[in-house]
């Protein structure tokens, strides 16, 4: 199995010097040359939990791999709380939790996995390794977590400053040791440039050990597959039927491990894209040409995204883009709608979602409304409680705060500023 870029300008590698590099030399992604087949003995048979499914999804992207034989220990590790799917109020209505992580959302499990593999690859006498994150919310946080305190490894966390929740702004302040947090002056845009243009730089590469924990890095799109694996062939298994989902979606990643894990023979039904007003992904999809534009900041932050980078591996994957159309639809959701989605949620689903599970379940609404009755899951990609400021006054009462979030909450907290300058941000990192 070898990985090759999304824009064909590098030679095929091994997964081991993928993960390494997070970016490939010609400033693609990395993508498997192939993607792998399971048969349906595999796909719609029960799996006993996720670290397991993991093992077995995951296992034909490390068979050349120094990693091949501690697999399935990594995973046990990274894998180690679950991702329920639970039933709402509506017939055929679930939920796809992705939110018991250590730090409230779904970006735990592959930072987790990744700190795994990058620990595991680490020579004893290397030189420390910072990995360097974009974030438009919730990433970073996964990030530190995965890596705090990790011997040999130091993190730079982007975000964009007054644009995410206070408490998210919390979770990426409050790491300290070898977590290191910028507040840029700009959007998630301009964070995410500035570290691909970093991540691009050879003369910077050759000066420090430096790779990305964004979605770009193929550590962070492979282990997302697992729970999509896990929660459709045991979905399957019990009701003998496709699951479809509905992802809500800001730079694609998510999106695109869903993908892969359908193309891989997991039984996905329908894949739908909810995206904010940010809605770049929803007018490509109607037929319109891609034109990423600037950022509109919503609710909904850590889908402010205006130019999503896992597009390519997308495109990647189909022949055209009719072809790519065909296999994914998307829908805005606006600021008002999120509004009024996550008041009604409680009675009408019984839940309390977070506004980037609103966006998903807007979508659902409408879908229940235009008739269709097949089974469907919204992704939950994050606990509600990182939001309680948008969502508490909504639905008239406090939001429970999970206890690793609690503990993040209890420590203090403190962040640096940055200009949105590419030079600034390398002036920082030659500095440290």
């Amino acid at each position: 199995m070898r990985f090759v870029s999304t824009r064909g300008g590098t030679p095929p590698t091994g997964i081991d010097a993928a993960l390494i590099a997070g970016l490939a030399p010609d400033g693609g992604l990395y993508v498997p040359e192939r993607i792998p087949a399971f048969a349906p003995s595999t796909t719609q048979t029960a799996s006993p939990s996720l670290a397991a499914t993991a093992t077995e999804a995951l296992a034909p992207f490390f068979v050349d791999s120094s990693l091949r034989e501690r697999l399935p220990a990594l995973c046990a590790r990274a894998y180690d709380f679950d991702a329920p799917l639970v039933p709402m109020r509506g017939h055929g209505d679930h939920l796809l939790e992705l939110f018991h992580g250590p730090t409230a959302a779904f970006k735990d499990y592959a930072a987790r996995f990744l700190a795994e593999c990058l620990s595991a690859l680490r020579a004893p006498d290397a030189p420390v390794t910072t990995i360097l994150v974009a974030t438009s919310g919730d990433t970073g946080a996964a990030v530190a977590g995965a890596f705090h305190r990790r011997p040999g490894f130091e993190v730079v966390i982007l975000y964009p400053d007054g644009r995410v929740s206070p408490r998210q702004a919390h979770g990426l302040e409050c790491w300290g040791d070898n977590v290191r947090t910028f507040r840029v002056d700009g959007s998630f845009d301009d964070c995410q440039r500035m570290a691909k243009t970093a991540l691009s730089d050879r003369d910077l590469r050759e000066r420090m050990a430096l790779t990305s924990a964004n979605s770009i890095s193929l550590g962070r799109l492979l282990p997302q597959l697992a729970y999509y694996a896990h929660t459709a062939r045991n979905f399957f298994a019990q009701h003998g039927t496709v699951l479809n989902l509905i992802v809500p979606t800001g730079n694609l990643g998510n999106a695109a491990a869903a993908l892969l894990a359908k193309r891989m023979g997991f039984p996905i039904g329908d894949l739908v894209l909810a995206t904010n007003a940010n809605d770049v992904l929803p007018r490509f999809f109607a037929g319109g040409d891609y034109a990423p534009e600037a950022t509109k900041a919503t609710l909904a932050n850590a889908m402010d995204v205006g130019a999503p980078s896992n597009f390519e591996r997308l495109r990647h994957w189909h022949a055209d883009d009719a072809a790519l159309r065909a296999a994914v639809s998307a829908h805005a959701v606006d600021d008002a709608t999120i509004r009024t989605t996550i008041a009604i949620a409680p009675e009408r689903h019984g839940i309390v979602p977070c506004p980037h599970t609103a966006c998903g379940l807007h979508v659902l609404d409408n879908l229940r409304a235009q008739g269709d009755t097949r089974p469907w899951a919204v992704v939950a990609t994050a606990h509600p409680a990182k939001f309680d400021s948008i969502v508490e006054p909504l639905v008239r009462h406090g939001v429970e705060v999970p206890p690793a979030l609690a503990d993040c909450l209890a420590r203090p907290a403190y962040g640096e500023a940055l200009t949105a300058d590419d030079a600034a941000l390398r002036e920082r990192l030659l500095s440290r």
